[in-house]
């Protein structure tokens, strides 16, 4: 009886043979609304930080950080759902518009397929909490439209509403891995047939919190953010948002969609070892995971996206596996982090970093890593720095390492 369960259970086992694309992006970034302004502006090495306006940082260590200030809701949003949507549904949902807009998907065409939605977050929206915490002080009435706001899992809901989406939708809380893991589950879900198409990103805004808290771990640089450079100082925070249309190979096909990559496969690890510090072979462990996973070999690897926060010990640690993995070959390698210019937006950072990924693939081009002064020796990787470079990119590895020992590693290859 056990026997024949066994086969029944491996008979239904789907087959993971359709090829995954992406075929439409969408950014909210202090750089940039949609890909295209986002795009020029990370090749011109323009720095999306600024101070801090949405709350008063005079008691904090530092004052500056990535916030999207040129940010209008109304422009993607009609004014009658904003009031119940969070800020991170805002901008979750106004860059799923944009990245459906680029796709030329027109939501009646969603109706004749399985369409899902995954998405990453850090936090959800801990600005509502911050909110609500002022109006409980000052003895006020909370309203509904604040409860509404306070689940983390509000921003894939939205989307559904929005779209009508009845196919799967989860949410990743994966802290600054988030994105890279909700990338990869859109890409799982349309590999075992349960989705045709997926809407894979993350979102998170900016808030009190995540600000205090990063301040007070002494982990964010009082003006600028240096990744690999010998003198940084620490993390930029910021926010924003990245959405990526996926969809199997025959769909893309077959309504003649422009194409921006192909997705060939993920690694996932956890460093099981510390809350805050990252571990040399857990990240490396990722790494060879997704490279093992896609088909490919290390020599196979043209440019990395690299998580590079600019903290002393995440940069150290990075470099130190990249150079495990590669060996001798890590120097070879274009590394750079999109981080030195809008800083880092935590679970939507790999988010909008897969929407990077896509673009160097598509163009064969870098973006540089900015603000890089002074070289490090323990981190001698090449990183690109200070300015953007036409390079040959056939495979992109997008890393991503979180708090908690969280970790993810995305292949994207150019789609032929």
């Amino acid at each position: 009886m056990i026997q024949k369960l066994r086969k029944q259970s491996l008979c239904s086992v789907p087959k993971m043979n359709k090829r995954v694309v992406i075929t439409g992006l969408g950014v909210v970034s202090s750089i940039g609304i949609g890909w295209g302004q986002f795009w020029n502006n990370l090749l011109k090495g323009t720095s999306g930080i600024s101070a801090v306006s949405s709350f008063d940082t005079s008691n904090h260590f530092t004052h500056n950080g990535g916030e999207v200030k040129n940010f209008m809701p109304k422009e993607f949003i009609t004014e009658d759902r904003l009031e119940s949507l969070n800020r991170s549904s805002q901008m979750a949902l106004a860059s799923t518009k944009l990245a459906f807009a680029d796709s030329g998907i027109h939501p009646g065409y969603l109706n004749n397929y399985t369409v899902g939605v995954s998405l990453g977050t850090t936090l959800g929206d801990a600005q509502t909490i911050e909110d609500i915490d002022a109006l409980l002080i000052e003895k006020k009435l909370i309203g509904r439209s604040n409860i509404l706001k306070i689940p983390t899992y509000t921003a894939p809901c939205n989307i559904a509403k929005e779209y009508k989406i009845n196919g799967p939708v989860l949410i990743f809380t994966t802290a600054c891995a988030a994105g890279n893991y909700a990338i990869s589950y859109g890409y799982d879900l349309i590999k075992l047939n349960r989705a045709d198409i997926v809407i894979a990103g993350a979102s998170d805004p900016f808030s009190r919190i995540e600000f205090t808290g990063f301040n007070q771990l002494n982990a964010v640089a009082p003006e600028k953010c240096q990744p690999f450079d010998k003198n940084r100082k620490g993390m930029m925070v910021a926010e924003g948002a990245g959405m990526l249309i996926l969809e199997s190979l025959e769909s893309a096909l077959q309504r003649n969609a422009d194409i921006y990559a192909e997705i060939l496969g993920y690694g996932l690890s956890c460093d099981a070892q510390h809350m805050t510090q990252p571990s040399v072979d857990g990240v490396a462990m990722c790494m060879i995971k997704a490279m093992k996973e896609a088909g490919i070999q290390k020599e196979d690897v043209d440019y990395i996206s690299a998580h590079g926060t600019g903290t002393q010990a995440n940069d150290r640690t990075e470099c130190a596996a990249i150079k495990q993995v590669f060996g001798d070959r890590y120097k070879q390698i274009p590394v750079s982090s999109i981080k030195s210019m809008i800083g880092h937006t935590m679970g939507a950072a790999s988010a909008i970093e897969g929407v990077t990924c896509a673009l160097v693939v598509k163009n064969d081009i870098i973006p540089p890593t900015i603000n890089f002064e002074t070289p490090d020796p323990e981190c001698d990787i090449d990183c690109v720095p200070n300015k953007a470079r036409k390079h040959t990119v056939n495979i992109a590895l997008n890393n991503s390492y979180a708090f908690g020992g969280n970790n993810a590693s995305l292949v994207v290859k150019k789609y032929i």
